[in-house]
């Protein structure tokens, strides 16, 4: 089943979303690393209040997070799912 052209194809979205979203959001955690490291006075800017862009940014880093895992799975349900599906009623149906 490795090999049909409908298998290939479904592991070729799924590395399509999965590559650039991780790659995307490794930078994006790497560059908030980093301004800790290097631009401590940057990410010390008071926002309001007690409240600074190290924070807010850090924040970001979990919304990120949920944006993410929403986006993959609206893309699963439409793109990966019906795939999968049609791939494991052929394999039931040969067995």
């Amino acid at each position: 089943m490795q090999a049909t052209p409908e298998f290939a194809d479904l592991r070729r979205r799924l590395r399509r979303f999965v590559f650039p979203m991780s790659a995307a959001f490794l930078v994006w955690y790497l560059v908030y690393v980093l301004l800790a490291s290097y631009a401590p006075s940057f990410m010390s800017i008071k926002v309001f209040g007690n409240i600074n862009v190290g924070l807010i940014i850090g924040l970001l880093q979990f919304v990120s997070t949920f944006v993410i895992t929403t986006v993959y799975v609206r893309y699963a349900n439409r793109h990966l799912d019906p795939a999968a599906e049609q791939i494991r009623e052929q394999i039931e149906g040969a067995a």
